[in-house]
């Protein structure tokens, strides 16, 4: 018998008793391919953007977040229509 630590929570008795892994055991398991871990979710974004502080008119924040979730998305995609109608001036 191994006793484990104490921040581990318990006493290992025997590696048969361990309990069967269920499917969402295994979905939440590291997938490695020989020594590298392959990363799993969203794909890194090739231009990913970056965080700043900005300040805003309330009734423009207040108009946005209205609309509902992804508010910040929206702002985005207006100052981008914006710079697409007015090259000029960028």
């Amino acid at each position: 018998m191994i006793e484990k630590g104490k921040e581990s929570g318990g006493t290992w008795i025997d590696p048969d008793d361990s309990p069967e892994w269920t499917d969402e055991m295994f979905e939440r398991a590291d997938v490695y391919e020989g020594d590298r871990l392959i990363r799993r979710g969203r794909p890194k974004s090739e231009a990913p953007k970056v965080p700043i502080n900005i300040r805003l008119s309330p009734d423009v924040i207040e108009r946005f977040k209205a609309s509902g979730p992804g508010w910040q998305t929206r702002i985005d995609a207006a100052l981008k229509q914006y710079i697409a109608e007015h090259p000029e001036r960028v």
